[in-house]
């Protein structure tokens, strides 16, 4: 199918029909008790292509948890800082193990794998801490900016669920401050992860603020270069080979497409040049991944013949 012939609408209005089948397949993120009571049939999936065109259905414009998804925006943000070598502290390759092991880093003396697992990702709110009296706000106030939408808040009720059972994500940070891999004191590091992954979001507001990364890193809502061209291509590989955990050669394999995953239901893809996709729906397979939203961006790139492949 040609790009120019793509009735985004009736692709995304099809894809809400097919899906039906793959509810109740999954389970919600149970070991975060404020994300295991969202219903599980909610659906939304929003298109923004990079000349303005904005396409949703089903629950586009609903609120959920950005969870990890929130480590693709630290990450944007910290490649920003020119004078800083962030990749002498955390890795570029798949993990091969799950998102949150902590065999694989005292294996390898605290250096991450790469910044999209737990640890990585800690690693780079330790960067942006270093940086700011006020690493919190800093984070909303760029996601905010990306995504033109100013009620993009931090749910205290999911953050104070993520401290009450943050164990494994405090045994990271300390496993890496004993390698020197972490320099914030650990309680408020934490304190800024969790917020940061208890952000809200909608998929309208998540396909925006993905857009730099399908627009050479140019934020046509911020209206300003917010990343460097390289930077842009780089993020755009990292998403591709280490976006979704152990799962990301199966994804790459059914959507072809470079790709952060949250275990909120929420999934973010973009095709570089062309389009900005955001899916979300809680129910989530065994890697952490929505089941639904997956299944919804295979059959995507499959109706619209559009993957970077």
């Amino acid at each position: 199918m040609a790009e120019n012939s793509v009735d985004f609408q009736g692709v995304l209005a099809e894809i809400q029909d097919e899906i039906d089948p793959f509810f109740g397949q999954g389970k919600n993120a149970g070991y975060i008790p404020a994300l295991s009571d969202v219903p599980g049939d909610k659906f939304g999936m929003a298109v923004h292509t990079v000349e303005g065109e904005e396409f949703l259905i089903g629950d586009a414009q609903d609120d959920f948890s950005i969870q990890s998804i929130s480590k693709l925006f630290t990450l944007m943000q910290v490649l920003g800082f020119d004078d800083i070598d962030i990749w002498s502290r955390v890795g570029r390759e798949p993990s091969g193990t799950a998102f949150n092991s902590l065999v694989q880093l005292e294996y390898e003396k605290g250096i991450p794998r790469n910044p999209f697992i737990n640890a990585g990702a800690i690693v780079v709110t330790d960067i942006l801490a270093s940086r700011s009296a006020d690493a919190s706000r800093r984070i909303g106030d760029y996601y905010r900016m990306l995504s033109g939408n100013l009620s993009n808040r931090v749910d205290e009720e999911v953050a104070l669920s993520e401290q009450d059972h943050g164990y494994r994500n405090a045994a990271l940070a300390n496993l890496m401050r004993s390698f020197d891999n972490i320099q914030t004191p650990i309680p408020d590091l934490l304190d800024i992860y969790f917020r940061q992954c208890a952000l809200t979001t909608s998929c309208a507001d998540l396909a925006k603020a993905a857009l730099p990364l399908a627009c050479g890193g140019y934020s046509p809502i911020a209206q300003k270069q917010v990343l460097s061209t390289r930077d842009t291509k780089r993020i755009n590989a990292l998403l591709l080979t280490c976006g979704l955990y152990d799962a990301v050669g199966s994804f790459a394999y059914k959507v072809g497409l470079p790709a952060k995953s949250g275990v909120g239901g929420g999934i973010v893809a973009v095709l570089p040049n062309k389009f900005s996709v955001a899916v979300w729906s809680p129910e989530l397979d065994s890697y952490g991944n929505s089941l639904v939203g997956s299944k919804a961006l295979e059959l995507f790139t499959t109706k619209t013949d559009l993957s970077i492949f």
